[in-house]
C-alpha cells in the first residue's frame, strides 16, 4: 500500500517530515485528519517506528473516534498499539495507572460540571460564605480558569489582589481538599494533576519521555497553558513534536483556550519547520473567497493563501427578513425548497447560531411544519435526571468516599430521610474526619449524630443495600449491576410511577444499552472504564447523521463538521460580533471573526448568512444592524433576497417592507408564503377531515387531542395537545397525523 497516494505535494511534505518539532498550519477543508493519520501510517511502515512508542492527541472523543477508524484500516489490529485519544482520556489513563506518588487512587471519579457545582456549594457551608453574595457558578469558572493557567491554590494566593481574590483561593483550597476526601477528580484536574506528576516526579516523566519517540497533537490552537505544558513534558526529551492547527479557528478562549501556544510555536521550537496546508477540498470558490475576506481583517494570525480546485458554486446568500419568526421560517421553506427539487437530503442542511436561545424560534418553525431536526447542546443524555442518578449509584459502588454522588442518592427514592438528616450527618462526618459514607457506617453500627429510631432505621437499612451492592459489583457485569441497584434501591418502582416515568425508564434502558459494551469484561473490571467513558461524553459526540434530520447547533460546537447547506441565523451586531466582544474590543472582537469564519467554512456547496430587521431576544424587541462581517464580503459573491425572493434593494424603506409582510389582506404573510411553497413541493395530498376535540396520532409526537384548526393559505394549521411533547401547531397537508 503506498502511504503516500493521493495526497497533494504540501500533505506529503507534512507527511514525509518526521524529525524534530513540526507547525503544520491546516486551514478548514484541507485534510489535516488525513495528514495525521497518513504521516502515523508512514513513520509505522516506512520508518520501522514502533506503534506503542506514538502518542497522538485529539480534542474530542469524535475526532479520536475517526482517527482511531482510520488507522485501523490503514494499519490493521497494529493500530490498537498507538496511544491516541482526547487529552482528557490520555491523561486519565495515566493517573490511573501512575497517579499514586500524588496520592491519587487509582479508582477515581470524575465530577462533571454539576457535581464541581454541587461541591463548590459545600465548599461556601463548610466556611460559613453565602452563596447569594458568592455566586457558586463564577467560582467555579475561576478555579476553572486558574487550574487551566497551572496554579494552585497557593500559586493563585500569590497573585490575590482584591477581596474577591481570597474568597476563590479559600474556596479553592477547600475544593481540593473536598476532591481528595472523595477520591474524585475534575476535568481541569486531570489536565493539572498529570503536569504536576511530571513535574514532581522525575522517574516517571523520563519513563514516558523515553516510551514515546513521537508526539501528535491536533487542534493546538485549542491548547490551554496546562496543556502546552504537558506537551512540552512529554516530548522534551526526542523533540519530535508535531502539532497541526489553525489560529483562524481559534474560538475557545471562553475554555480558556490560549492562540499564543500555536502563534508562539516557532519561538519555544526555534528549529520548528512550518508546513502550510492552504488547499480545501471541502467548499466551493465562493464561499472559500467569502470566508477568506471575513477573516483576512484580523491581525493575530498566520497568512495562508487558502484556495480550492472545486466549482464557482452558488452566490454566498445574503437574507435579510423582518423578525426571528421569519427569519426561522424562511429557513424551512428554502430546505423545502432544496429538498424537493436540489437533490439535497434534510440531513445535508445545519442551522447555526451564536447563543442557545436563538434556537427558540428555529424549533418552533421546524416543529410547526412537521421536519425532523436534531437540537445538540440541548439536555444531554447524560445530564438527564435519572441518567445521573443511577451514575451516582454506580460511583458509589466503585468508590464509596464519593461524597457528592452519595448526597444525590439518599434520599432517592425517598426512604424518609430529609435535608437536615443529610445536614446533620455531613456535619459530623466532616467534625470526625469521615467521609458521608463512613459516617453512614456509624450510624449503622449506633454510632453518628444520634438521630432517633425510624431515622437510624433507615440510614442503616441504606448502608447494608449498599454494601451489599459493592461487594455484588466485583462478582457481576455492568448490565446485571445495574438491575440489581434498580431492583434493590427501589429506584425502578419509583421512577416509573411517575408521571413521565415511561420517558425516563426508556432513557434508563438506554444507558443499560450503552452498558453491553462493558459486558465482555471480567466481572469487577469493567465499572471504572464505564464511568469513566461517560465522564468524558461531549455534545458533539452525540451527533449521529440522519439523512431526514436537519441539525440545529451552535457556531462553537460546529468546529470540525461539515454540511452541503449551511443557515447563519442572526448575522447581526450584538449577536455576531456578540455585544460583549463589541464592549471588549480587540482581541475578543477578533476571537468572534473567527467564529464567523468557523461556520461560513462549514458550508460545502451553499451558505445563507441571514439577519433581520427587528428581533426579540433575552426579553426585549429592539431593531437590528447587520453584522459588520457581511460588510466584508465583496458584492460580487453576493446574491441578496428578501422574504418573497426579491432583491432586497427593491424592497424599499423600513416602513414599506413592515407594510408588506403585515398585509394580510393581499395574501402576502409569511404563512401563506410558506404554505404555497410546502404544497408546491409536495404531491396533492387530501386533508383528513379534524374538528377540536378529535384524537391524533402522530409518528413522532405521539397521541394527542385537536384544540384548535385554522386556515393557513390554501392548508389549515391544526393546533394539538400532545400527552408526552405538550402543545404543537402544524400544517394539517404536512403533518404525519391518523385520527384515533
Amino acid at each position: 500500500m503506498d502511504i503516500l497516494a493521493g495526497l497533494n505535494p504540501a500533505q506529503k511534505e507534512a507527511v514525509q517530515q518526521v524529525e524534530g518539532p513540526l507547525l503544520i498550519l491546516a486551514g478548514p477543508g484541507s485534510g489535516k485528519t488525513r495528514v495525521i493519520t497518513q504521516r502515523i501510517a508512514y513513520l509505522i511502515k516506512t520508518t520501522g517506528v514502533n506503534p506503542r512508542r506514538i502518542m497522538a492527541v485529539t480534542f474530542t472523543n469524535k475526532a479520536a473516534r475517526e482517527m482511531k477508524e482510520r488507522l485501523q484500516k490503514l494499519l490493521g489490529q497494529v493500530a490498537e498499539n498507538i496511544s491516541a485519544g482526547t487529552f482528557h482520556a490520555i491523561c486519565a489513563r495515566i493517573l490511573r495507572q501512575d497517579g499514586k506518588p500524588l496520592g491519587i487512587d487509582p479508582n477515581f471519579v470524575i465530577y462533571d460540571e454539576d457535581d464541581q457545582q454541587s461541591l463548590v456549594k459545600q465548599c461556601l457551608q463548610d466556611l460559613d460564605l453565602d452563596p447569594r453574595q458568592y455566586n457558586p457558578q463564577k467560582i467555579r469558572n475561576a478555579i476553572s480558569f486558574a487550574k487551566s493557567q497551572h496554579l494552585t491554590p497557593s500559586g493563585l494566593g500569590g497573585q490575590s489582589s482584591s477581596h474577591w481574590d481570597d474568597i476563590i483561593c479559600r474556596v479553592y483550597e477547600r475544593y481540593q481538599e473536598q476532591l481528595g476526601q472523595s477520591k474524585a477528580v475534575d476535568f481541569d484536574d486531570l489536565l493539572m494533576k498529570a503536569v504536576q506528576l511530571f513535574e514532581k516526579h522525575q522517574d516517571v516523566l523520563e519513563r514516558y519521555q523515553s516510551r514515546y519517540l513521537h508526539l501528535m497533537v491536533d487542534e493546538f490552537q485549542d491548547t490551554n497553558i496546562t496543556q502546552y505544558k504537558l506537551i512540552r513534558l512529554l516530548g522534551g526529551r526526542h523533540r519530535n513534536v508535531c502539532v497541526v492547527g489553525d489560529p483562524d479557528q481559534s474560538i475557545y478562549s471562553w475554555r480558556f483556550a490560549d492562540i499564543r501556544n500555536i502563534l508562539s510555536f516557532e519561538k519555544d521550537y526555534a528549529d520548528a519547520k512550518v508546513l502550510m496546508l492552504e488547499q480545501n477540498y471541502r467548499s466551493t470558490k465562493n464561499i472559500l473567497e467569502a470566508a477568506s475576506c471575513v477573516i483576512s481583517i484580523n491581525k493575530k494570525r498566520k497568512h495562508n493563501n487558502l484556495w480550492t480546485a472545486n466549482t464557482e458554486g452558488a452566490p454566498v446568500f445574503m437574507i435579510k427578513t423582518y423578525n426571528e419568526q421569519e427569519e426561522a421560517q424562511f429557513v424551512v421553506s428554502e430546505i423545502l425548497k432544496l429538498t424537493g427539487s436540489d437533490g439535497i437530503k434534510p440531513g445535508g442542511c445545519a442551522v447555526m447560531y451564536r447563543t442557545n436561545a436563538q434556537s427558540r424560534a428555529v424549533e418552533e418553525a421546524f416543529m410547526r411544519y412537521g421536519l425532523k431536526y436534531k437540537l445538540i447542546g440541548g439536555m444531554k443524555f447524560y445530564q438527564r435526571r435519572e441518567i445521573k442518578d443511577v451514575i451516582a449509584y454506580l460511583r458509589v459502588l466503585h468508590n464509596p468516599f464519593d461524597n457528592i454522588s452519595l448526597s444525590r442518592i439518599i434520599k432517592i427514592p425517598g426512604r424518609g430521610i430529609g435535608a437536615k438528616t443529610l445536614s446533620d450527618l455531613t456535619n459530623w462526618g466532616r467534625d470526625n474526619h469521615l467521609s458521608l459514607f463512613a459516617a453512614l457506617q456509624a450510624v449503622s453500627g449506633g454510632g453518628g449524630p444520634g438521630f432517633g429510631a425510624r431515622i437510624s432505621a433507615a440510614l442503616s437499612g441504606l448502608y447494608r443495600m449498599l454494601n451489599d451492592l459493592i461487594v455484588e459489583s466485583q462478582q457481576l457485569s455492568i448490565v446485571k449491576l445495574i438491575d440489581a441497584l434498580l431492583d434493590k434501591s427501589g429506584y425502578r418502582d419509583c421512577i416509573r410511577g411517575e408521571d413521565d416515568g415511561e420517558e425516563r425508564w426508556e432513557n434508563i434502558q438506554e444507558l443499560r444499552t450503552v452498558a453491553v459494551d462493558y459486558d465482555e469484561l471480567p466481572p469487577g473490571e469493567g465499572l471504572s472504564p464505564f464511568l469513566e467513558q461517560i465522564s468524558l461524553v461531549a455534545d458533539t459526540d452525540e451527533i449521529e447523521s440522519r439523512e431526514d434530520t436537519t441539525t440545529l447547533i451552535t457556531l462553537h460546537q460546529a468546529k470540525g463538521l461539515e454540511f452541503p447547506v449551511v443557515f447563519m441565523v442572526g448575522m447581526e451586531e450584538g449577536l455576531l460580533p456578540h455585544r460583549r466582544s463589541m464592549e471588549a474590543g480587540g482581541d475578543e472582537l477578533e476571537e468572534e471573526r473567527r467564529l464567523c469564519y468557523v461556520g461560513v467554512t462549514r458550508a460545502e456547496q451553499q451558505v445563507y448568512l441571514m439577519h433581520t430587521a427587528r428581533r426579540s431576544i433575552f426579553g426585549a424587541s429592539s431593531e437590528s444592524t447587520p453584522s459588520r462581517f457581511l460588510d466584508d464580503i465583496p458584492e460580487h459573491l453576493v446574491e441578496r433576497k428578501g422574504l418573497s425572493g426579491a432583491d432586497e434593494h427593491s424592497i424599499g424603506r423600513t416602513e414599506q417592507r413592515e407594510k408588506r409582510w403585515s398585509d394580510d389582506d393581499e395574501g402576502n404573510n409569511i404563512a401563506d408564503l410558506l404554505a404555497r411553497k410546502a404544497q408546491a413541493l409536495q404531491p396533492p395530498k387530501e386533508l383528513i377531515v379534524l374538528n377540536p376535540g378529535d384524537r391524533v396520532r402522530h409518528t413522532k409526537f405521539g397521541d394527542g387531542q385537536v384544540i384548535g384548526i385554522k386556515p393557513s393559505g390554501n392548508d389549515k394549521e391544526v393546533i394539538i395537545a400532545f400527552e408526552g411533547s405538550g402543545v404543537k401547531k402544524l400544517l394539517l397537508s404536512m403533518a404525519p397525523l391518523e385520527k384515533i
